[in-house]
């Protein structure tokens, strides 16, 4: 009855957020509500949940201080990748990406930036990607029903081009550094479907916009108040510093073996200190809205506290086994059929968290020295696609949806009633591309 309790305190929370529109409280309130009410309700029995360990209470408690500090580095990841963008942004660094992105046609400058998010989103995580092509996007469209359109593209395509690079989502990175796919073999087999995913879904868009846009072409010098306080020069180091920085996290991570949001850090302490040289010569008060100290505080912290709330109450789900325990059934229910194992996991990883889906995938099933199960297999190939390209088919299933989410406010309904059948028909359609491949 308790795990029953624990798991209807997710649905329940979980429908109020996706009813935000509705009910009017912030989602960020309910996914905190969520996450205490979860783990209270694990703290009432613990023994349940951990019957081996001599002091359950104690075990408990240390799960749930694991699973924070595993999150904790989600959200300063995050808020070192919004801060340093916003940095960019405010000091006109995406000026000329701007440039490259405008034109007068409305389709194609849809088909631009989903292939910039694309390929982007497979160098730089797809978080990243989507804060860097939201802040481009805002100089470019200013009509918000059009700009809707293509907050969706962004999320479809960073999702998409996450799914075949091994450094392009958590999930990838998961099941690179566990063996279970090789970076060759990623790219190889899951570029095709990849791409189908994104392709597809924005053809379908392209329909809803039409004509020129209002807002066509601006030039780098029309800047926004304060950028004429840095020379051209500048403003181009600040923007190799700070995206070229995110794409050397990777790379930071692979040289010292720290965590990801270690090279966020490291990168952000290099722009800021940049900032503060090229400000130097100036008084404090021309500079102030646009120094790193001042950046800091536009940090969206709602979306830091959804993130918080979210992890948690489903870290809570993976603590009492209910995660494992849905993968388990999935695999009696197929009879073993890996698209529709896969298939499925992609679809829930929509509505969860889709790292501890992949988590518990890894954990339950053995990786084989031959055939579907083993390195680069289908199943490990397929999970790899499926996790990231599911998470588009709601706003709420992937880190790139929620900070767009946050962002711009898109609401869930809207995106449920007019963007979720699209992402369905592009997931789809990148799994028969694979199943092709595989004939």
């Amino acid at each position: 009855m308790l795990t029953i309790a624990i798991v209807a305190a997710f649905v329940v929370g979980y429908v109020c957020i996706a009813l935000e529109s509705v009910t009017k409280v912030n989602k960020a309130a309910v996914a905190l509500f969520m996450f205490v009410a979860c783990w209270t309700l694990v703290m009432l029995s613990p023994g349940l949940y951990f019957p081996d360990a001599e002091n359950a209470i104690a075990a408990a408690g240390g799960a749930l201080e694991n699973d924070l500090g595993e999150t904790s580095t989600t959200l300063f990841f995050l808020m070192g990748a919004m801060t340093i963008v916003e940095v960019v942004d405010q000091n006109g660094g995406f000026n000329f990406v701007r440039d490259a992105l405008g034109t007068t046609s409305k389709r194609r400058l849809l088909w631009r930036i989903a292939v910039l998010t694309f390929f982007l989103s497979a160098v730089l995580d797809n978080l990243t990607t989507s804060i860097v092509l939201i802040m481009v996007l805002r100089k470019l469209v200013t009509e918000r029903q059009e700009r809707l359109i293509y907050d969706a593209a962004i999320i479809i395509a960073a999702n998409s081009g996450g799914a075949f690079s091994p450094i392009g989502d958590v999930t990838t990175i998961m099941l690179w550094n566990g063996g279970m796919i090789t970076a060759a073999g990623a790219v190889l087999h899951l570029l095709l479907p990849s791409l189908l995913s994104m392709i597809v879904p924005a053809f379908l868009l392209q329909f809803a916009l039409k004509g020129e846009l209002r807002t066509t072409g601006q030039k780098s010098h029309d800047q926004q108040p304060g950028e004429n306080e840095l020379t051209a020069w500048e403003r181009k180091m600040v923007f190799v510093l700070g995206v070229g920085g995110l794409m050397f996290v990777p790379v930071f991570r692979y040289l010292t073996d720290l965590p990801p949001f270690v090279g966020i850090l490291f990168v952000l302490a290099l722009l800021w200190i940049t900032t503060e040289v090229f400000y130097a010569h100036l008084k404090a008060d021309e500079t102030a809205s646009h120094r790193v100290a001042q950046l800091l505080s536009h940090i969206d912290m709602a979306t830091i506290l959804f993130f918080l709330g979210i992890l948690m109450a489903v870290s809570a789900l993976k603590e009492i086994g209910v995660l494992t325990a849905l993968g388990l059934w999935l695999d009696t229910a197929s009879g073993g059929n890996h698209y529709m194992v896969t298939g499925i996991i992609g679809v829930i990883s929509s509505i969860v968290d889709n790292v501890p889906l992949v988590a518990g995938c890894m954990g339950m099933y053995p990786l084989a020295e031959a055939g579907d199960m083993a390195v680069d297999g289908i199943f490990w190939q397929l999970l790899a696609y499926c996790a990231g390209t599911g998470g588009s088919i709601l706003i709420i299933g992937s880190a790139a949806g929620v900070v767009v989410m946050g962002l711009e406010k898109v609401s869930f309904g809207w995106y449920a009633k007019h963007i979720t059948p699209i992402a369905i028909i592009g997931y789809l359609a990148g799994m028969l591309g694979y199943w092709l491949m595989h004939l």
